[in-house]
């Protein structure tokens, strides 16, 4: 009874410690899929993009977008779209909508993490303006346009002359005094030329990234969307990545010091948010939010926005894990395949391994007696003794690699020697008699290798080592 016992325990063991490497490989291949594309600081900042700038435009689809559609309309089995449909007036989400968008618009579409800098974050901010390719830069044209047809149509080359229509509305006035005014006239009719107060001249030569640091919306090329803002508070952790930040995680509190911080250079909270709600941000009603319950209490709406950000990254990191899930079934039924690991065969391997290492052992104690049994065992014409060495020399364990579609043996004198098995590793996956195996090996891997490890540790005795253990 204690030998069956014993066998068993042997064979949950073994299934264990299988079903954990394989999860483990199955872990690492995702793990190195999703840092060799960035897929992390993507989906963040594709969500920041969203969430601070606004919805891009959506007459602007790529081919890939439209590749995307292509394998939609032809598969139809995905419930969710490829790609979120919208008006050009609405704009489309930067996030992806879908595992395959996931996987393959986010990673080789338009890349929505800011450009890295190795500046440290600036004692002052540039302006805030529309983000490039966004519904709000096209509504700030579209307005700077009516406010002034005639400098748009004019097709002036001055960039300065073309991008300051803020500072020239403000001070349309005195610039037109100035153009009618003879030479050599001053801005006030009162001053002598050369007699021009120190502060009609500021005005007069106003710069256009000044205009907009106390408030207002700038078109895309003459500030920084929101998002972009929030990068310069964030540079100090930040390294790069194929010329592009690799910040894949904010902690609350730097996000709402950078929140706090964008305001008070804007002119204050209430100035950022009538400016974020011009620009159709989605982030205007939070942050509105925010400070109402604040009682427009700085300190207190510091801890609002870290608590707001706090419950956004867990349900963005929930959304992640539904995706990345399908991504670990796919792989999962992929190193199933590839190592031919039907479950319930290599279970019925570790019972007769075990049970044949137990006759080794009688017959290590009974003499060549036992020897018979062990006979039946071996091939045809070969060597008990030959049989017993290769059977405890190999044992079941590594028998789980030998249905792959290539092996590779180590010999000592002629050192490794590669074979092809593909035949036989075609042979195994159509037959339907390893099926059921292959489907309960898929199905383990998708528990993760943290649950294998924690099952086997409770299994054979092993205790985790706390912080404040010392080794024995």
């Amino acid at each position: 009874m204690i030998s069956l016992i014993s066998y068993y325990a042997d064979l949950a063991i073994g299934l264990i410690l299988a079903f954990l490497l394989l999860s483990l490989l199955v872990s690492g291949i995702n793990e190195g899929i999703v840092k060799l594309l960035g897929i992390r600081s993507k989906f963040l900042w594709a969500y920041l993009r969203d969430t601070l700038d606004g919805a891009e435009t959506a007459d602007g689809t790529s081919r890939l977008d439209r590749i995307l559609d292509a394998l939609k309309r032809l598969g139809r089995k995905a419930r969710t779209p490829l790609t979120q449909a919208a008006s050009p007036e609405e704009g489309r989400s930067r996030l992806p909508a879908s595992v395959l968008g996931v996987f393959a618009r986010l990673p080789f579409g338009r890349d929505p993490r800011p450009a890295f800098s190795r500046q440290p974050p600036p004692a002052q901010s540039p302006p805030l303006a529309a983000a490039a390719d966004s519904v709000a830069a096209d509504s700030v044209a579209a307005e700077s346009v009516a406010a002034d047809p005639v400098a748009a149509g004019s097709g002036a080359a001055d960039p300065v002359a073309a991008g300051s229509v803020a500072a020239e509305q403000a001070t349309a006035g005195q610039a037109t005094a100035s153009a009618e005014a003879p030479a050599g006239a001053s801005a006030d009719p009162a001053h002598l030329a050369g007699q021009a107060d120190p502060e009609e001249i500021a005005v007069l030569t106003v710069e256009p990234a000044a205009v907009g640091a106390a408030g207002g919306v700038l078109p895309p090329d003459q500030g920084k969307s929101m998002a972009e803002l929030l990068h310069e508070r964030l540079q100090e952790i930040d390294h790069a990545k194929r010329g592009r930040t690799s910040i894949a995680d904010i902690p609350p509190a730097r996000f709402a010091v950078a929140v706090m911080e964008i305001a008070i250079e804007h002119g204050g909270v209430e100035a950022l948010m009538r400016d974020l709600d011009a620009l159709k941000s989605p982030f205007s009603q939070p942050l509105k939010a925010v400070w109402d319950r604040a009682s427009h209490d700085l300190e207190a709406f510091g801890r609002g926005v870290e608590d707001w950000f706090d419950g956004e990254m867990e349900r963005l990191s929930l959304l992640y894990r539904r995706y990345v899930r399908w991504v670990l079934v796919g792989l999962g039924l992929i190193v199933t395949l590839v190592f031919g690991m039907d479950s319930l065969e290599y279970g019925k391997t570790l019972l007769r391994d075990n049970a044949y290492r137990g006759a080794v052992t009688a017959f290590g104690q009974s003499g060549p007696q036992a020897l018979e049994p062990l006979r039946e065992q071996c091939e045809p014409g070969q060597d008990p003794y030959v049989c017993v060495t290769d059977v405890l020399s190999t044992p079941a364990f590594v028998k789980i690699f030998t249905h792959a579609p290539v092996s590779v043996t180590m010999d000592a004198a002629e050192g490794p020697a590669w074979a092809w098995h593909g035949g036989d590793w075609w042979q195994r996956l159509t037959s339907p008699g390893h099926w059921p195996g292959f489907l309960i090996t898929l199905i383990a891997l998708l528990f993760g290798a943290p649950f294998w490890w924690d099952i086997l540790r409770r299994l054979s005795g092993l205790r985790a080592r706390t912080s404040g253990s010392t080794p024995s």
